[in-house]
């Protein structure tokens, strides 16, 4: 019986991780996809939550990836 306990509160554990990865990963799409549509670094902070200092992670990913879709 507690071997049960104990892997039903592992699993708990690991659920929660999970959403919660998906939602950082999530709120991370919304914010680039924003900076795709030409929105401001603030106006992004403000709808998504996140901090500048994140925006500016984001933007230079984003940049990243662009430079690399376009190289043949």
């Amino acid at each position: 019986m507690e071997e049960s306990v104990v892997y039903q509160e592992i699993l708990r554990e690991g659920l929660a991780k999970g959403e919660a990865k998906g939602k950082v990963e999530a709120t991370n799409q919304i914010a680039l996809n924003m900076l795709r549509s030409n929105m401001s670094p603030d106006l992004v902070a403000q709808v998504t939550g996140l901090t500048l200092k994140q925006i500016q992670k984001l933007q230079k990913i984003s940049t990243k990836q662009s430079r690399t879709k376009k190289s043949p």
